[in-house]
């Protein structure tokens, strides 16, 4: 895909997330729209995988840490033709596969059961540790919420992963500065950001989440890093692409009322003609 059609899917992949949260009324919105075109990027041009085969040995692993955020995750995993996009309406219902987080070996595409917040690094490394090991040459990436890193598991994670200069790892922060109870910063500081990861012994790159080129670039730097593993943090904004949701917290975990959901629907529709 170029980057005008990139940039059309992951608005696809945003329209998909608030049908998916409205139907069911539940779920997280507001992250998951602030990743989606990080999301897109990764299923669309980045990583090598094969709907076809979702289990092909030599496919990249991609790994969401934010496990909330898996309505985006189920868009891609949808139209990159892992299963029926019809299948999306199933979300959070009893008896989907498509349950509220994602589930390991329910749903095809699926790396690891994830939710638990703080898990998934400490799981990509152990991925990406494998790939070594074995002599393997697919990547690791793996997608952390800011929120999230201020669980103490995730440094734990970070340091096993420059003790085993981890290159093949790819760490990505959506950093949209919002979390369930308000501002990041409010309820548990984390900058200076990047300062701590070098510290912990990654290469850091920061760039616009919402950028399609600068996503691009980011990835591409970060998949030539020989010596150490790599974090991207991606300034994003909560519940992009729907103008009432844009930096609005109320939205991290509560879906659309059929107001809003008709206003959403006509934001993003005009957006992907």
């Amino acid at each position: 895909m170029n980057i005008d059609e990139l940039n059309r899917m992951a608005n696809k992949l945003r329209l998909h997330v608030i049908e998916m949260t409205t139907v069911s009324n539940s779920g997280h919105p507001g992250g998951s729209l602030s990743s989606a075109d990080i999301i897109a990027a990764l299923y669309f041009k980045v990583m090598k995988h094969n709907p076809k085969d979702p289990q092909w040995d030599e496919r990249d692993r991609f790994v969401l840490s934010k496990g909330h955020a898996a309505p985006v995750l189920y868009a891609a995993l949808a139209e990159s033709g892992y299963f029926s996009s019809s299948v999306l309406h199933t979300f959070r219902q009893v008896n989907s596969r498509l349950q509220g987080h994602p589930v390991h070996g329910k749903t095809p595409g699926i790396e690891m059961s994830t939710g638990s917040l703080g898990q998934g690094l400490s799981m990509s490394c152990g991925i990406a540790l494998s790939a070594k090991m074995d002599g393997k040459n697919y990547k690791t990436y793996c997608l952390l919420g800011d929120g999230e890193l201020q669980s103490g598991q995730n440094w734990e994670a970070a340091m096993f992963a420059s003790n085993y200069k981890l290159n093949n790892l790819i760490a990505i922060v959506d950093r949209n500065h919002l979390q369930n109870y308000g501002s990041t910063e409010e309820i548990m500081a984390l900058e200076p950001l990047g300062d701590k990861w070098k510290s912990f012994g990654f290469n850091v790159i920061e760039a616009d989440g919402h950028d399609m080129i600068e996503i691009l670039k980011a990835f591409e730097t970060a998949s030539k890093s020989t010596d150490a593993p790599t974090v991207i943090i991606f300034n994003t904004i909560k519940g992009k692409g729907v103008s009432f949701m844009e930096n609005n917290v109320s939205f991290h975990g509560r879906a659309c009322n059929p107001d809003e959901y008709k206003l959403a629907m006509t934001e993003l529709s005009k957006a992907i003609q």
